[in-house]
């Protein structure tokens, strides 16, 4: 897959070169003509002060439904926050080892959502400290989980790890990642964090229903 990084100025930086050594760059404004033809992960730079939503929004809708991931300099839990409910579907540091770039964009590559494990972490607390006096209609995700699963998803909504599931549950490690695996199955989240956004009423999306 051919990686795309777009920035300000059009500048490659040590880290992305030697992580994908054949990557393509170009500036935020190219437009989608000159986007090169297929299959491809789009990598920007959000500029300093800009927000982050209103780049996911803008470059959305001339990616051809390019998987998008946001770059930050001073990233931060409410521009993670923004960029995922706006459609991105990563979110990393912009001076991000070549290591991690590559493990972020397999992960991606294969559906999933990257924001890193301790920025992951404190999204989920954060969104839950955000939402735990909202009103929030969650019948619906509610109605496709058995009630254990409920309550583990509760837990996962709220940041905690499966070894703090299963020491609060009484149950296995290995008890809890089975009723994610559910989760995710029943709810269609494509991994822990979307899981997270749907419990917590952040996100929205098709529920299957088993």
């Amino acid at each position: 897959m051919r990686q795309i990084f777009l920035s300000s100025d059009a500048r490659t930086r040590a880290s992305w070169v030697a992580a994908f050594p054949e990557l393509i760059a170009g500036r935020l404004d190219m437009p989608a003509t000159a986007l090169p033809a297929g299959r491809a992960l789009v990598w920007a730079l959000l500029p300093v002060g800009q927000p982050a939503a209103a780049l996911v929004d803008r470059l959305r809708g001339v990616l051809g439904g390019r998987s998008l991931l946001l770059l930050a300099d001073q990233p931060s839990e409410d521009d993670a926050l923004a960029a995922l409910t706006a459609g991105a579907c990563g979110y990393c540091n912009g001076h991000a080892a070549p290591d991690v770039l590559l493990q972020v964009a397999l992960a991606v590559a294969n559906g999933g959502t990257w924001v890193g494990q301790g920025l992951m972490h404190r999204l989920l607390a954060a969104t839950a400290r955000r939402l735990a006096h909202a009103s929030i209609d969650d019948g619906a995700w509610r109605r496709t989980l058995t009630a254990r699963e409920q309550e583990a998803a509760v837990l996962v909504a709220g940041g905690a790890s499966n070894k703090e599931i299963a020491r609060q549950l009484d149950i296995t490690e290995r008890t809890v990642k089975a009723h994610v695996s559910a989760m995710l199955e029943k709810l269609g989240a494509r991994d822990r964090l979307q899981l997270s956004l749907i419990i917590n009423g952040v996100e929205k999306t098709a529920l299957v229903v088993h």
